[in-house]
């Protein structure tokens, strides 16, 4: 597939500048610079992220309202519910709280809802089983913004909410006792974009504050923080850079014996960065709500002991195990739809339908499709009476407002730019696709429809050395406006000793001012026979440390590559 380059630009005196303040490379003072740290301090912070930077959780509107009510939970012998949802976010956040809340007082559990049978958020079937069990106050996380008839339900039965989600609140807002969100239009909390665990942790922290706990009361909990942020996609910026640097350390040291376990499992022997977190740790979590129950997620986090951490680490293994092996044989199925329509080549969208398909990874599925078709794109079900679905989006456009323009089509629909879900009856399918299909290409730039590479530098071979790796290591954890940097090098040739393996990748060897680097191009085979021109070419890659043999070198991780001057 075809891709767009993008290479960014920044100010050339504040680049001078922070070359000079800080004595490192050009390339480097570039990329900072793109991320708005332009000068000395702001470096400093960047660099060296320290735990006295986290702001004062009592900034947070409703922070008072939401300890004094928990506090008077306390002193009047009140059940307490943590409630959350059964993605990483939800289950990290509850088993966070719920550790330490019961640390301090023992009349307290959690709940996760079912995902098939209950739903996303706040649950009607969560709320009735607080009453039959005699809780009177339910601390909602990753959840309850948007909940208003629920908790005016809770309410009315004699059970108060606090709220701690970081969801883009609607106008009306749940009766809760209190609502912790910053992105409350009248929240004066300096950053605004914490995950749910991230508020969690700070109503932790207040709530350590109030009762003069040590500060490990509440940073013992920062790998499962981390976690959330990093299976979240929230900003790697502000607090959540701080948390999640920490958080790491953590996990790397000292963590949680439920994050350990799945370490074990996922055979994962060296450091964990942000990437690891995304791509080991998230779906094993995610698996355990997409193909059963999420509450073993929060078992796992809890747990104490380590062999029966493993336990539940390995029934968050088998889900996960079950879910690739569905979204695998599922993604082919649709693969093959699409392909025999003949009018697929002319859409510029993409929505495939099968009754028997599990519901549980539609949106992994619809996310593969984009791989191979890159247009907005919705995978549909059957769910009881109903047809189910998710849909996905490509970079730039909004798939909400389209789904939401065919909403007489449908029975309920949710989501935000890049992601939604919907449910509809089994004879609107064609019409809604047809509506769709209509909605996006009144509305879809052609160059939207191309992928796009962001490159954040040009450098030569002569620039990549382990004094600027390690500098470039120094910008970690990286993630979402944090991105680890792309490069960009010209007039590069393929030495011929380049080449093919395991039938789909490419083992780089390539030389540029007569310095030789390799590198790895992951399902790039297709094209090989650019290297067999033996033409100048400019290559797209990250930098990587490459471990063999008891060996570490530099490696260039290849992400794309054209002939020099062809575009």
């Amino acid at each position: 597939m075809q891709k767009r380059w993008n290479i960014l630009q920044a100010g050339e005196e504040k680049i001078t500048s922070l070359r000079e303040a800080l004595k490192i490379n050009t390339v480097l003072c570039k990329i900072l610079v793109q991320r708005g740290i332009d000068n000395f301090n702001k470096a400093k912070t960047y660099f060296r992220p320290q735990l006295s930077e986290l702001h004062d959780p009592w900034l947070m509107k409703d922070m008072d309202k939401a300890v004094a009510r928990i506090l008077s939970a306390f002193e009047k012998g009140e059940k307490i519910l943590v409630f959350g949802d059964y993605d990483v976010d939800g289950t990290t956040s509850v088993a966070s709280m719920y550790q330490f809340i019961k640390d301090i007082y023992s009349d307290t559990d959690f709940y996760i809802p079912h995902r098939y049978r209950e739903g996303y958020g706040v649950s009607k079937l969560g709320i009735d089983f607080a009453k039959e069990n005699g809780f009177t106050l339910i601390i909602s996380l990753d959840c309850g913004i948007k909940s208003v008839d629920l908790i005016t339900y809770a309410k009315s039965i004699g059970i108060d909410f606090v709220v701690c989600d970081h969801h883009l609140p609607d106008k009306e807002l749940p009766p809760a006792v209190a609502i912790l969100n910053a992105k409350q239009l009248d929240c004066p909390y300096p950053y605004k974009e914490l995950c749910g665990c991230g508020v969690g942790f700070k109503l932790m922290m207040a709530l350590a504050e109030k009762l003069g706990l040590p500060e490990e009361s509440y940073l013992v909990y920062l790998d499962l923080v981390a976690t959330a942020i990093a299976a979240d996609i929230v900003p790697i910026t502000g607090e959540n850079r701080v948390m999640a640097y920490y958080g790491l350390q953590k996990i790397n040291a000292d963590p949680c014996a439920g994050i350990k376990a799945l370490m074990q499992l996922a055979g994962v022997q060296k450091h964990m960065h942000i990437s690891n977190l995304v791509f080991v740790i998230a779906p094993r979590v995610n698996a355990a709500g997409r193909m059963d129950d999420a509450r073993k997620a929060v078992q796992l986090f809890i747990e104490k002991d380590y062999n029966k951490a493993l336990a539940f680490a390995e029934m968050l293994h088998s889900d996960n195990a079950d879910r690739r092996e569905a979204d695998s044989s599922i993604t082919v199925e649709a693969l093959a739809l699409i392909q025999q329509d003949p009018l697929a080549a002319s859409r510029k969208t993409t929505v495939v339908f099968q009754e028997h398909w599990h519901k549980g990874v539609v949106g992994i599925v619809a996310s593969r499709l984009i791989e191979t078709y890159y247009r907005p794109t919705i995978v549909l079900t059957r769910s009881g009476d109903y047809v189910a679905g998710s849909a996905r989006s490509v970079a730039g456009f909004n798939l909400y407002e389209a789904i939401h323009a065919c909403r007489e089509h449908l029975l309920g629909y949710g989501g935000h730019f890049a992601a939604a879900g919907m449910t509809l009856l089994p004879e609107n399918v064609q019409a809604f696709a047809d509506a769709f299909e209509k909605e996006v290409s009144a509305l879809i730039t052609d160059d939207l429809l191309i992928p796009e590479i962001i490159i954040d530098a040009e450098i030569s071979f002569t620039d990549i050395t382990p004094s600027f790796f390690s500098i470039l290591a120094q910008m970690e954890p990286f993630g979402p406006e944090n991105m680890r940097p792309v490069f960009i090098a010209r007039k590069v040739m393929d030495t011929g000793f380049s080449k093919i393996v395991k039938e789909q990748h490419i083992r780089f060897v390539l030389r540029q001012n007569n310095i030789t680097l390799t590198g790895i191009g992951f399902n790039m085979a297709d094209k090989f026979p650019i290297l067999q021109q033996q033409e100048p070419m400019d290559i797209v890659f990250t930098i990587d440390e490459n471990v063999w043999n008891g060996e570490t070198n530099l490696q260039l991780k290849m992400i794309d590559l054209r002939i020099s001057d062809s575009w």
